[in-house]
């Protein structure tokens, strides 16, 4: 039995070390990127993009049902443990309005802002809970993968559906449609505030995996501009989410952002508190080995009018 990873959610699927010659089985082309590491491991080339999706593909196969996964080169191939952490978190959060009970079916909508060609939030968000989702980006070939993955699996046909926000100053505005409700939004905000910056980033990165000697900087993960960076960095992006967040207090329950750098939550807490005076505010602290991450979530409404959203939404 491999060592299990305590740091992350109780329920998130991936607390082991990968089973290489299991997910395989799922996806035999992985097998074409497995190696013995010096210690003795099966593992894969953490820097090689090639591997990072095929193993996506095994763990979205594999742990998920998800037997048509793909998405267009150069897009941001996320790491599959901390998502599903994400999303785990937010069913707790949720259960908190809900006396405890974590709601699950497709009565329980979610937003991703920033959805991205790999559609990986919805897809486990569904998959766990049954929830569906919408997902917007402001990038149209990223909607155009997302939909596809979702138009290809008939798990998810039904329960994701994605818009374009056609204007990158907005977050909400032109995706949340008059009289539409959402129990969350989730969101993985870009965390540079320039392409130097991510460039920056793309090099540490490879430095760190020891593979940075002659080779020019690809993310192992990927990434697109508007994935990776933003016009002043992911206290900017926030800061415009919280604002618009405002607006819509009444369409959403539960309003949740990662925030990628702990430098940046004083700021954002002070948003939230005294620029709109959101009701709640949580920092839920998330860990994936050695890195701590985590979100910030906020809410305009009550105790008592979170359990009325409950009940009307979720257990009639």
């Amino acid at each position: 039995m491999s060592e299990e990873k305590t740091s992350l959610h109780p329920r998130n699927k991936h607390r082991f070390r990968y089973d290489f010659p299991i997910l395989i089985k799922s996806q035999p082309e992985l097998n074409d990127f497995v190696f013995v590491n010096p210690y003795g491991d099966q593992s894969v080339d953490f820097s090689d993009p090639g591997a990072v999706k095929m193993l996506n593909k095994a763990l979205l196969k594999h742990f998920y049902g998800i037997a048509h996964w793909d998405i267009p080169v150069n897009y941001l191939c996320p790491p599959i443990p901390g998502r599903a952490d994400y999303i785990h978190y937010v069913a707790d959060l949720l259960a908190t309005s809900n006396k405890g009970k974590i709601p699950g079916g497709k009565s329980v909508k979610g937003i991703d802002v920033g959805v991205g060609a790999n559609c990986v939030y919805p897809i486990i968000g569904h998959q766990e809970y049954g929830w569906s989702f919408l997902g917007s980006d402001i990038d149209p070939l990223a909607i155009k993968s997302a939909r596809a993955i979702a138009a290809a699996n008939s798990t998810l046909s039904t329960a994701i559906s994605c818009r374009q926000q056609h204007n990158k100053q907005h977050i909400f505005t032109g995706i949340i449609k008059p009289g539409e409700q959402y129990d969350f939004a989730v969101c993985n905000p870009p965390f540079h505030s320039s392409a130097e910056e991510a460039k920056a980033g793309t090099d540490r990165k490879l430095r760190n995996l020891g593979k940075n000697k002659g080779r020019s900087a690809t993310l192992n993960f990927g990434g697109k501009d508007t994935e990776l960076w933003y016009d002043g960095g992911e206290a900017a992006f926030i800061r415009n989410m919280v604002m618009e967040s405002k607006t819509y207090a009444q369409q959403c329950l539960w309003f949740t952002t990662l925030v990628s750098k702990s430098q940046n939550l004083p700021y954002v807490n002070t948003m939230l508190t005294v620029g709109v005076k959101a009701t709640e505010v949580r920092t839920i602290e998330m860990a994936q080995g050695q890195k701590i991450s985590r979100f910030v979530a906020w809410t305009f409404l009550s105790p008592e009018e979170q359990f009325a959203w409950a009940q009307k939404r979720w257990n009639f």
